[in-house]
């Protein structure tokens, strides 16, 4: 797939986050403010970086694949000076009202109903759409969990009533 991608013109490059149970706790409170992420670490080398600058600067769009990319890159994009090869740690829980710094869409598997993933993907791409999505996956007794089927999300335009504005530092 990656080969077949590349003669394609895709340009890869790779995060590293040290996944830990807190992304796949359920969120048990009914106020999501209230639910803690458990930190994370996570690596961004400055040859991705430089990938996602160039992406950029050509036009296309940053596609991440998988919730942890997404969270990677973006608590990477949220730090005081911005995107820049590093490595920390994030906490970073991402809801509906998140303004995106980085990535434009995300390839990602169908997620559990009160899990931080699924409110990340409805941050993502819109509670409607995510809702609509969810439905015709369960109509079509498509498959959950991680090695389940997957979707690609863009992000909402301007046009679609969203705020796209890149969020400064």
């Amino acid at each position: 797939m990656l080969a077949a991608l590349k003669t394609r013109g895709v340009r890869t490059a790779f995060v590293t986050l040290h996944v830990g149970a807190g992304t796949f706790q359920p969120v048990r409170s009914e106020d999501i403010s209230q639910h803690r992420m458990h930190a994370e670490r996570y690596r961004i080398t400055s040859e991705t970086v430089a990938a996602i600058e160039q992406t950029r600067a050509d036009g296309r769009k940053v596609i991440a694949v998988g919730t942890t990319s997404l969270r990677t890159i973006e608590a990477a994009a949220a730090r005081p000076e911005g995107l820049a090869a590093c490595e920390d740690e994030t906490a970073l829980f991402i809801t509906p009202g998140y303004r995106f710094r980085v990535i434009d869409r995300l390839i990602t598997n169908f997620h559990l109903p009160r899990s931080t993933l699924l409110m990340l993907v409805s941050a993502f791409a819109g509670f409607d759409t995510i809702r609509e999505a969810y439905a015709r996956a369960v109509a079509e007794r498509w498959r959950f969990f991680s090695y389940g089927d997957a979707m690609l999300l863009d992000r909402p335009t301007l046009t679609d009533g969203l705020d796209r504005a890149p969020h400064a530092g």
